[in-house]
């Protein structure tokens, strides 16, 4: 079953921390990465962007496209681990895992009811 773990921060918490402040928790996810990388439960992972460029496309029709995510609450959905495990309790222990090393990440743990691989979409060319 695949599961996403979504990673929620307080957004202005993570804006303030230094470059190497920032590199460090980044470093430490990568080690908690590796190893469910290694055993092929680790998916596709990513850090989205600040969501003041973010858009949000809601409404009839073509729809309107609006500035921001618009989300009522102080954290927002930073980033995102897609894994495959066969049970939610194994899910959740990869979160917990993340969260060691990321301690003000809030984590919602989620079955994904339908993934379509998109072979080499992403890569570089060159």
């Amino acid at each position: 079953m695949l599961y996403a773990i979504l990673a929620y921060h307080v957004e202005d918490e993570i804006l303030s921390w230094t470059p190497e402040q920032d590199a460090a928790v980044v470093a430490k996810v990568i080690e908690v990465q590796a190893p469910l990388r290694a055993s092929g439960h680790l998916g596709p992972a990513a850090r989205l962007d600040g969501t003041r460029k973010a858009h949000t496309l809601r409404g009839p029709g073509a729809g309107v496209v609006l500035d921001g995510p618009f989300a009522e609450t102080k954290e927002q959905l930073l980033g995102f681990h897609l894994v495959d495990y066969d049970t939610e309790e194994e899910a959740i222990e990869a979160a917990r895992k993340l969260r060691q090393v990321n301690p003000s990440a809030v984590y919602e743990i989620r079955p994904v009811m339908l993934y379509v691989p998109a072979d080499g979409f992403g890569t570089t060319k060159g």
